[in-house]
């Protein structure tokens, strides 16, 4: 099933709508994933096959055990895919081997290359905001590194509105490599980037990537209301959570998830895929998998899509909250 081309952001370059993200590769982050190079094979092998060409990772991730087995996944391949990681993270110890500043990214990006077996990264994100150095530093190097061609552009993850826009702002005035890119939380549940970030891409034209798009597993459907929650899992024990959300709410969600599923005859993990796919800005879904069944499961929300009351209907259930000015904007839009 070829899948329908999406421009990454403003870039003159397409994407497919889904993007396998491999986070669960390596063996060091056991709580997210323990797929070892074999089954990665298998898995970057299906994706390929299904014209899946968007793949993201990042340094971090399992202490760099994730880009190095995705390299060796992707092999002579790697020229035909858009291969992304990011920066930021500690990786050894010492007082500059975190953050963002010149020494820690130009460091950093040797490194991606070498564990990616690559001499280029097609995109290459910053993890989160770094308070501790000048934003003109990291958005320098950032560009130099466009310049020699070791990137090829540039993206950022886990900023706040303003934090993205005054980074946009100096690109600009200092003609430097701009962001195309921003790869943020969002989910039916998790819907705080419409407040801010979802207009501000829209209006510079960046690219949403979004990430846990199943909520960490709970917009699977394996999570029941009244039902025991499977063990081994990432939501087993609800108390010690890194994504929270009202849990109440979200089984509401999955039921008219499944229930919208159940007209395509689908699934409720795809349902919520289709969801974010619908989305205005986004240039395609990550999308994660510990073994080839969930794989399968994901790749077969390309083959339906859901109609304009199907995303009503969702939207209506876990709106994001309406913060100041924006309740105020619409009091006074209405005059108009």
């Amino acid at each position: 099933m070829e899948p329908q081309w999406r421009w990454l952001g403003s870039t003159g370059v397409k994407v497919s709508p889904l993007c396998l993200g491999t986070m669960t590769f390596g063996t060091q982050w056991p709580f997210i994933g323990t797929t070892v190079q074999e089954q990665a094979n298998e898995i970057v092998a299906r994706c390929l096959d299904a014209g899946i060409n968007f793949f993201d990772t990042a340094d971090v991730y399992s202490g760099g055990e994730s880009e190095t087995i995705l390299g060796a996944a992707l092999g002579e391949r790697r020229k035909d895919v858009i291969l992304a990681t990011k920066v930021r993270g500690r990786m050894s110890p010492g007082p500059n081997a975190v953050g963002l500043s010149r020494h820690h990214i130009l460091n950093s990006v040797d490194e991606s290359l070498e564990r990616l077996g690559t001499d280029w990264i097609d995109l290459y994100q910053v993890h989160c905001w770094d308070e501790q150095t000048p934003l003109e530093e990291t958005l320098r190097a950032l560009d130099d590194l466009v310049r020699w061609g070791r990137v090829r552009y540039v993206g950022a993850s886990n900023y706040a509105a303003w934090q993205l826009m005054k980074a946009l702002g100096i690109q600009e005035h200092a003609q430097l490599a701009r962001f195309v890119t921003l790869q943020p939380l969002y989910n039916v549940l998790q819907r705080d980037l419409e407040i801010e970030l979802v207009p501000l891409c829209l209006d510079q034209k960046l690219g949403i990537l979004p990430w846990s798009p199943l909520a960490g597993g709970f917009l699977t459907g394996k999570y029941r209301r009244g039902r025991t929650r499977p063990q081994g899992a990432r939501r087993s024990n609800p108390e010690n959570q890194f994504l929270r959300f009202d849990e109440e709410q979200g089984f509401d969600v999955i039921d008219v998830l499944d229930a919208i599923a159940d007209e395509h005859d689908g699934t409720v993990a795809q349902a919520a895929l289709n969801w974010l796919r619908a989305k205005p800005g986004v240039s395609s879904v990550i999308i994660g998998a510990r073994n080839m069944e969930q794989l399968e499961d994901d790749l077969d929300c390309l083959r339906w899509e859901l109609t304009p009351e199907e995303i009503a209907r969702l939207d209506a259930l876990a709106p994001p909250p309406r913060v100041y000015p924006r309740w105020f904007i619409d009091i006074q839009d209405q005059s108009r």
